[in-house]
C-alpha cells in the first residue's frame, strides 16, 4: 500500500550529506549538485549560457533547494546569486554550504514564492527556476514578480515537467503527486502566461526525455540501495518514492505528461 503522501525533499535536503544520497545523485545525474529535479547535467551546464550570465550578473533562483547548483554558478561564473525556497531543510543546508565556501557571493533565505518577493524592482540580471513552478499556486502572479525584479534586457528561465498532453487517470495524478502539491497545466498555457506577464518568449524546448531518463536512473539507483534507504526513510516512504518515480517514467515515456524548458527576456 502506497502512502497518501511521501517525503522526498526533507530527506534529500535534511540528510544531504549521507553517502547513500550522494551516491544516488551521482549515479542519476553524473555530477552532484544536490539536485532532486529533472535537470540533466548537460542542461545544468547550458543554463548559464541561456541566461547570458557573466561575472557581473546578479542572479535570482526560485526554489534553490540545497543551494548547491546556485553555488556552482557563483563559483564557476563568478556571478552573485540569491536563492529562496519554502523548504527550511533546503535553506539550512544552503546556508551551511555558503559558510564553508570561500569568497562565494551567495545568499539564501526561506520564503514562499507564491507571495510578493522581498526584492526591489529591477534587482537582477537573470531569474531562473528549475522544476519548481509546478509547486507554486498563482503562476501568473509569480511570473509578474519575476518580471518586476528583472532588469530590462534580462532573461528568465524555468522548466515545467507537468505539462498535460494526453489522458492521465486519477490514480496516475495521485501517484505523480505523492511527494507534494502540484499544478498540472495544459500544453500551450505556459507560453500564454509568459507573454501575459510581459516577457518576450525566446524558446520553448521539449525536454520530456530528460524526465524519463532521470526518473528511471533515480528509481534504479534507489532500488540497488533498498535496504540502506529503508533504514533511513522507512519502508512505506521508500515504496512511495519508487512508485512516484515509476509513474514519472511511464507518463514521460508515453509523452502524456511532458516537460518543457522556457527562456524569455524582458524587453
Amino acid at each position: 500500500m502506497v502512502a497518501a503522501k511521501v517525503d522526498l525533499y526533507n530527506s534529500s535536503y535534511g540528510k544531504y550529506d549521507l553517502p547513500v544520497y550522494r551516491e544516488i545523485r551521482i549515479e542519476t545525474y553524473g555530477e552532484d549538485f544536490g539536485q532532486t529535479s529533472w535537470v540533466t547535467t548537460e542542461e545544468s551546464y547550458e543554463i548559464p549560457t541561456l541566461l547570458g550570465l557573466t561575472t557581473t550578473s546578479h542572479v535570482f533562483e526560485i526554489g534553490c533547494g540545497s543551494g548547491r547548483y546556485a553555488l556552482f554558478l557563483a563559483e564557476t561564473i563568478g556571478c552573485s546569486i540569491a536563492g529562496i525556497d519554502v523548504n527550511k531543510e533546503g535553506i539550512r543546508n544552503a546556508v551551511e554550504l555558503v559558510r564553508v565556501s570561500a569568497g562565494v557571493r551567495a545568499t539564501f533565505q526561506e520564503a514562499d514564492a507564491s507571495q510578493p518577493l522581498h526584492f526591489k524592482d529591477q534587482a537582477f540580471d537573470a531569474v531562473y527556476s528549475n522544476d519548481v513552478m509546478c509547486h507554486i499556486p498563482g503562476r501568473l502572479a509569480v511570473l509578474r514578480e519575476m518580471f518586476r525584479v528583472l532588469k530590462p534586457g534580462g532573461r528568465m528561465l524555468f522548466s515545467d515537467a507537468l505539462v498535460l498532453d494526453g489522458p492521465v487517470s486519477d490514480q496516475e495524478v495521485s501517484t505523480r503527486s505523492l511527494i507534494g502539491s502540484y499544478i498540472f497545466i495544459p500544453r500551450g498555457q505556459n507560453e500564454q502566461l509568459i507573454k501575459q506577464s510581459g516577457f518576450h518568449l525566446l524558446e520553448s524546448r521539449d525536454t520530456t526525455q530528460s524526465a524519463a531518463r532521470i526518473s528511471k536512473r533515480r528509481h534504479d539507483a534507489r532500488a540497488r540501495r533498498k535496504s540502506d534507504l529503508i533504514a533511513v526513510e522507512g519502508e512505506t516512504n521508500f515504496l512511495g518514492l519508487q512508485a512516484f518515480l515509476q509513474c514519472v517514467y511511464t507518463l514521460s515515456t508515453e509523452r502524456r505528461l511532458r516537460r518543457f524548458l522556457y527562456v524569455a527576456s524582458k524587453t
